[in-house]
Order: structure tokens, then sequence, then C-alpha cells
């Protein structure tokens, strides 16, 4: 036993579970996009919770596009993520891989101004080089998470500020789920999604070459919120 390490079971809120079976029934079909989903009062009579958690939850459900909520009217469903995600996520994961993305869209286009502005030679080296194995891995249809986390952490270095590296590092297994489920998203999509991907990847590069730190901010912005959509299925990407 000495030589056995164990990691205890995440401790999630109340409002992360209820989202997950929210999210879980909505992809099973359980709901059809245009139906409305119970009434607040009967979400928190069946799974025994208050009227915050349950709010909270939805309120999540309508940030990531999901659903739409209007007082007097209940909430509607817009759309559900694609069906394929359930292959590479439990659903009671993805608020916590959400909430690391709201981390994420505060820091990284912070880091990537901070970048264009202070980046040495090795530091650009460094995100080209990052860069292209992430290119190389799409291209050749294999996992590239650990390319993609190695690009925006060789960003994030590039900011002269060690910190922001070292909050992207804290986040984990968040961060890696989420890049997980987008990136495997991407390998099954169309070839213009690839490319599309990469393209805004290259923007970030280009931008931090050019030494732009309004365009290295807005095309980091950009590729996490299409990232995002992506997962959610809410884009006006490919």
């Amino acid at each position: 036993m000495a030589n056995i390490q164990l990691t205890p079971p995440p401790k999630r809120r109340l409002a992360d579970i209820l989202y997950g079976q929210l999210l879980e029934q909505i992809m099973a079909g359980a709901v059809a996009p245009g139906d409305k989903l119970p009434a607040e009062h009967a979400i928190c009579s069946a799974f025994g919770v208050s009227r915050p958690v349950v709010r909270e939850a939805l309120t999540r459900l309508q940030a990531d596009g999901l659903v739409s909520t209007r007082r007097g009217s209940g909430t509607v469903l817009l759309r559900a993520p694609p069906a394929a995600s359930v292959d590479f996520f439990e659903p009671a994961d993805f608020a916590s891989y959400l909430r690391a993305f709201e981390v994420r869209m505060a820091l990284e286009p912070a880091a990537a101004r901070f970048a264009a502005e202070r980046r040495t030679h090795d530091d650009l080296v460094a995100i080209k080089a990052a860069n292209r194995a992430f290119t190389d891995a799409i291209n050749a249809g294999q996992p590239a998470q650990s390319f993609d986390i190695a690009f925006h952490r060789a960003v994030a270095l590039a900011s002269g500020n060690e910190l922001f590296a070292l909050e992207l590092d804290s986040l984990g297994a968040e961060l890696e789920g989420f890049i997980g489920v987008t990136l495997a998203l991407t390998r099954l999509g169309s070839p213009e999604r690839r490319r599309t991907v990469l393209h805004e990847h290259q923007r970030i590069v280009d931008a931090i070459e050019g030494g732009d730190g309004d365009l290295a901010t807005t095309y980091m912005r950009f590729h996490l919120s299409e990232a995002r959509g992506r997962l959610t299925e809410v884009t006006h990407g490919p």
C-alpha cells in the first residue's frame, strides 16, 4: 500500500451535477429542439435542490447557446451538442470544462498581447515549433491535444510573465478535457473545419511575430470563442 497513490474523487457542485444530468438528457433526445424543459419548480422537486441551484444550471445551458429562457415563457431547447460528444466526455464534467474556458478567456488574450510586445527570438521559435507539431498532427488525423496545449503554453511563456503559464498549468484536467473534446470533434469533422482551426492558430502566430498586440489579442479571443462554439455546435465557422 505504501507505493500506491490514490486520488480522491472530485467533489462536484450540485449545479454542475444537475447541469450534467440535464445535458445528458438533452443529448439522449429526451427533449427536442423547440421543446420546453421542465419548469424550475419541477426540476427542484425531481432533483431535490433549491431554485438557485436550478437557475445556475439553466443559466449555464443558456450561456452555452443550448437553451433560451424568457420570464413567463419557460426554458426552450435551441440545439443539442454534437451527438458524438458523448463518446469523449462525461456530461457531469462538461461544466468544469466550460469554467476552465472562462479562465482561459480572461487569461490567454492578455498573454497573447504581451507575447506580441515582448517575445524574444527564442520565444517565437518555440511558438512556431509547437504550432508546426500541432499542424502535422491535425493533418495526419492524429491526436493533437498535447501539441495544442504546448502551443498555448508557449504563447503564455512568450508573454515574459511566467504566471500566465503557471495559471494555465493550474487548470490541469479541465484544460486537457476541454481541448481533448474539441479536438476529437475536429478530427471527426470536415476537412474545412480542420483547416479553420489551423488558420486560427496561424493568425495568432503571425500577429505575435508581427508584434501587433491588438491583433494577437483579437485572434486569441476569437480562436477560444470558436473552440467553445465547436464544442456546443454554436459557431459561425464550419
